[in-house]
């Protein structure tokens, strides 16, 4: 059963999301190396220790949805029904993050594209994309050995764990040569469907044959 937040915390998401959308914006509309912690706590009317004490780095004030999506991962699986297979569990959670148009599926946010320059033009920030993707693989890793009863270290379960991000990262990799070329709305959502049930089905096919 998953958490109801209580109102000190639903406070402390409240401000967090306040810091980080300001923080965006600001990084949309200049850059990110151009844009200084401080002057984001400035606009935002905290401190720039209450940034920091949301957000350790200044790269996850523009990648602030990554926790939330390691979240949704660790809950799909270790809450998933029984009789369903882990895999079956994260396609489920991710066709539903896709009918919901969550930005980190790579949809559903009309700034993805100016997000996606950002990110091409800072080194920082390719540097911590990098480092989260390596976060989300690790942590997959952790819940398919909890599910088989194997080690997290296990070459067939971080092979499960690999295969499962690329599936990831190629529906946004498609998602955003399908925007450039001009396509929105519920027939890239249609696409998108369709290419992660495919890609997920292959992947499914794949790990019951080792």
């Amino acid at each position: 059963m998953r958490h109801e937040p209580g109102l000190r915390e639903r406070k402390k998401r409240e401000t967090r999301q306040l810091i980080s959308d300001i923080a965006t914006g600001l990084f949309l509309e200049r850059g990110f190396d151009e844009v200084t912690v401080v002057e984001v706590a400035a606009v935002a009317n905290v401190s720039a220790k209450t940034v920091f004490n949301y957000f350790p780095r200044k790269e996850d004030l523009f990648l602030d949805r990554f926790p939330d999506l390691l979240e949704r991962v660790a809950s799909a699986v270790r809450e998933r029904p029984e009789g369903a297979t882990p895999l079956k569990a994260l396609k489920d959670e991710y066709l539903l993050m896709l009918e919901e148009r969550d930005p980190v599926t790579g949809f559903g946010d009309e700034r993805l594209t100016a997000f996606r320059q950002v990110i091409h033009n800072s080194p920082a920030l390719q540097g911590r994309v990098r480092e989260v993707v390596q976060e989300l693989e690790d942590l997959l890793a952790v819940l398919f050995a909890e599910a088989y009863g194997e080690e997290a270290d296990d070459p067939d379960v971080r092979m499960a764990a690999l295969t499962t991000v690329g599936v990831l990262r190629t529906v946004n990799w498609a998602s955003a040569r399908m925007i450039a070329a001009g396509e929105s709305g519920d027939a890239l959502a249609d696409h998108l469907r369709d290419l992660a049930e495919r890609l997920f089905a292959r992947l499914e096919r794949a790990l019951d044959a080792r």
